[in-house]
Order: C-alpha cells, then structure tokens, then sequence
C-alpha cells in the first residue's frame, strides 16, 4: 500500500524524492551507496539541506530534462556492474543513456578483463560496448584479447580510438601489420606482455600511428624466458615513432646502445621508463641526455605482484564481477547482452528497493516485495 504522504501519492515521478522518503523510513537500506548518491548529485540543485543530516526537495524535476551527454558524464562515476545492471533498472531514459554511446566514449575493462578467463565472455563484452559506443569510443582498456579477429574487430570500429591499451593480449605480427593502417588516429599504445608480437608490429604501428606519443611495451621476465635480446624492438621503435615523448619497456632484453638509439632519434622524449633492464648503463645515459628523466633499471620493487596472483592455481573464485544481465522485455534494450554472467553467482549486497507505488512500470525484475 502506498503511504499517504509518499511522493508517489502526490504523483511525484522523480525517483530521487521516493529513494529520500523512503531512506527516511529505514525501508532503503540496501540501495548501492553509489547510486544513491549519484541520485543526490542529479538533483542537488533541487535540494536543501535541513537539521539532522536528512535533505528535503523544494522542487521536483523530470530527469527527462537532463541532457543525455550529461547523464553519460555522471555515469561514468560507477562502476562496470552498476551502469550494466543497476542503472538500467531506474528508468526507461537512464535506460536509453546506457545503452546508447554517451556512456561508452571510453570503454575500461581492464579489471573486468583480468578477473574473467573464458574468451567467449570478452568477446561479447567487447562487441557488446563498441556497438553501444556507435564507432565513437576513444579508448578502450582491455587484458587478454583472446584473438587476432576480436582485435580486427576493434581496429575496424576504431575511427575516433586515440588510446589502445590491449596487455597480456594474444595479437600477432601478422594481423597487426595487416590492421594497422585502421589505427591512425592512436596516441597511446599499450602492447605489454603481448608475447606473439615483436619488431614487425611494433614497426607497423610506428608507421601508421604517425601521432603515437606514448608506448608502454613492459615485459614480465617470464615473458622474455629464452630469448637472447631484444635490439630488434628497440630499432623498431627508434625508427617508427619519433614522436615519443613516454616510453616504457621495463624488463626488456636490451643492452645501452638501443637505448641510446631510441634516445637520439626520438627527440621529443621526455620519460623513459627501463626498471629491469639490467643492461643498460644508466649513468652514462644521463650523462648524455641529462635532459631525459629515467626510472630504472635499478628499483627495489616488487614486479606486478597481482600478476602473481592473477597467475596462482591457488584460487579458483570466478565470482567477481559475475553479475547477470536483466532478460525483462520491459528493457529489450540491452537485452542480448543476457549470458555474459553466467557463472550463477550474484553479488551480495546488491538489491535496490523502491517499495510503495515508485511506479507500476517497474514491476516484474523481481525485486522482493515490500515488508
């Protein structure tokens, strides 16, 4: 039954007052403090704030009203799990940002990635995102790309991708030389334990990425077992990039002189990341470009410890992040990303309530019914 003093009583649609009125009778407890307070952050020009810590509006505004643009701003505040699974849920036009290209301008999947071993879920995700994105996404941040055709996938929806950040991925030469030319427009590549790339690759994105200002080619010693060196990828960038200014490529097998080629043909350089390369000469490099700020190759630290971890046959826990996309008409939109977690864990904690006439439109996601 719906409280005669309840925003829905008075006909109120802005679900932000509900979420208050209800907070204030203790029936709200297990909303997502994010989104509770993004709530707030929507609408805190409507709102006072009065004694006791509780706020009152003053007056009640249409979310229709807020720009679509502005909405995918305030969206990318949450997380993954919450802007698939939580805000959808709220309304129909939250629904529509979501599931449009305001809130996928750049696609960050790297935890996600990283948590999740089985190709098939990366790939819909992938597909699922850059479709949403409509080919505007400018950067997309992803570990393990599984294969050559998911990354052609990327390069042929990659007219406005500025930084490609693809670690630990499974690419080849051949794919990159062939696919590179798609990529002009990239500023900041990120191919670190690409293990099945070397100077070819490096040399086609030098050649096609001709405003390519940032490298991050770091390897992990398990990467380079059995090599002899690496002189190859070094002459590859010196010659292709020279507009680098950030370069890191930690634990590579190099000796001084490849440094010091990168180092006079990449004139604008002005960080140079070599923690690992215990063949280089790190004092006579100063001394020669004093101008240049260099890490390494000596740092007492501990590399990548979450790789290790990430690694270990230790914990088999594929729960996180393991959320189940909504499969209810209500929202067909989005609706074909439903599978992509499938593991059959939720997420504890994770309920939102609105109870008492919020709407009749929300009903049948299963939301538990109101104590």
């Amino acid at each position: 039954m719906v409280p005669p003093s309840s925003p829905s009583h008075h006909g109120y649609t802005n679900l932000l007052a509900a979420c208050k009125f209800f907070a204030g009778q203790g029936k709200l407890a297990t909303v997502p403090i994010s989104i509770f307070f993004l709530l707030r952050i929507v609408d805190r020009t409507t709102c006072t704030a009065i004694p006791g810590g509780m706020e009152e509006c003053s007056e009640y505004r249409c979310w229709e009203e807020l720009l679509p643009d502005a909405l995918g701003l305030i969206f990318r505040n949450l997380s993954l799990q919450e802007m698939l699974t939580v805000v959808p849920r709220v309304c129909k036009s939250w629904s529509r940002v979501v599931a449009g290209p305001y809130c996928w301008q750049e696609i960050d999947i790297q935890e996600w990635s990283q948590q999740h071993s089985k190709p098939d879920q990366l790939i819909r995700m992938v597909h699922t995102l850059i479709a949403r994105s409509g080919g505007s996404f400018r950067r997309i941040s992803l570990s393990g790309l599984p294969n050559d055709s998911l990354f052609t996938f990327i390069a042929d929806h990659a007219r406005s991708l500025k930084t490609l950040e693809l670690p630990r991925s499974g690419i080849t030469d051949c794919i990159v030389e062939d696919v590179a030319q798609r990529l002009s427009n990239v500023t900041f590549l990120d191919v670190s334990s690409c293990t099945k790339i070397g100077a070819r690759a490096l040399e086609a994105f030098g050649k096609n990425c001709k405003s390519l200002v940032g490298l991050r080619r770091v390897m992990h010693p398990i990467d380079v077992a059995g090599k002899l060196c690496q002189h190859d990828e070094a002459r590859a960038i010196a010659c292709s990039m020279p507009k680098l200014r950030h370069l890191e490529i930690g634990y590579m097998l190099i000796a001084t002189k490849a440094v010091l080629e990168i180092a006079s043909q990449c004139h604008d350089l002005k960080f140079l990341d070599l923690r690992g390369c215990w063949g280089v000469d790190n004092e006579f490099l100063q001394e020669k470009y004093p101008g240049l700020e260099v890490l390494g190759p000596c740092v007492d630290d501990c590399y990548e410890n979450s790789f290790w971890e990430e690694c270990s046959d230790d914990s088999d826990d594929d729960s996180i992040y393991s959320w189940e996309f909504m499969d209810d008409d209500y929202y067909a939109i989005g609706s074909d990303d439903e599978g992509i977690w499938d593991d059959g864990q939720g997420v504890e904690g994770l309920e939102v309530r609105f109870y008492g006439g919020v709407g009749e439109g929300y009903a049948g996601f299963d939301w538990p019914p109101s104590p």
